[in-house]
């Protein structure tokens, strides 16, 4: 499954099911679940259920760009799940996951965007402010379907004026076009489409096409085990410049 129309596929099973990345029945995962949901009444409905696991991967692990991995086996829901921070991939992996290990349907999908309040060193890395796969979600609640990005923790939001990402089971929540300020923030250039599993191989291979920069310092991140410092704007305590 690859479409840009966002139609569910012929078979909706593969939407509750586990896959590579996706490993919804991972220990991994349904413990993340269940500690998501552990304050929720049994007879929970499965908009309240998709709420609750949306806020506890867009604050349960702090968004960060540096964390970039290199090798496949990092980017299984069952790793990630562990995780204290993440980018936008990993946690929408994550959450898909948590939603199919309850039962709701949903799938992976992938957009390029243009973030028009990119951090100077970031940008220097990337040296461009578009960002390729970006990842979000799309879910189904009664037959309806949802847009959704975990990626911005409601932290790094207030600490520098950029409007939350909410979801509230009856409309998409999906990064915002302008700041606090109205100044613009994010642009969605193109789709790619939706995934049952995540095109790991293909987004690493594009990833290294577009940014050599940044996958350089990444390499040499990975072999010091830190990336501490580098950007202060995304670490839990920083500040100075807009995500």
């Amino acid at each position: 499954m690859s479409s840009a129309d966002h139609r569910p596929p012929a078979d909706p099973a593969c939407l509750t099911s586990p896959t590579n990345f996706v490993d919804s029945d991972s220990a991994e995962v349904r413990a993340f679940v269940e500690s998501a949901l552990r304050n929720l009444n049994s007879s929970a409905s499965d908009t309240e259920k998709a709420i609750r696991l949306f806020e506890a991967v867009r604050d349960g692990i702090r968004y960060d760009p540096y964390t970039f991995e290199l090798s496949p086996d990092a980017y299984r829901a069952s790793v990630v799940a562990g995780a204290e921070s993440a980018f936008c991939v990993p946690k929408a992996i994550l959450l898909t996951a948590c939603l199919r290990a309850v039962g709701i349907p949903a799938a992976l999908g992938f957009a390029d965007v243009r973030n028009h309040l990119n951090t100077p060193k970031l940008t220097e890395l990337m040296q461009t402010d578009l960002f390729i796969y970006h990842g979000y979600v799309q879910l189904w609640l009664d037959g309806k379907p949802y847009k959704v990005t975990p990626a911005f923790n409601m932290e790094l939001c207030k600490r520098f004026g950029v409007k939350p990402l909410l979801f509230d089971g009856t409309s998409d929540a999906l990064f915002h076009e302008f700041d606090e300020k109205n100044q613009r923030h994010m642009e969605y250039v193109h789709d790619r489409g939706l995934y049952v599993d995540a095109p790991i191989d293909e987004f690493l291979a594009a990833f290294k096409a577009t940014y050599p920069k940044l996958e350089e310092f990444n390499r040499h991140r990975i072999a010091s085990q830190s990336a501490k410092g580098f950007d202060g704007a995304f670490t839990p305590t920083g500040g100075g410049h807009r995500p």
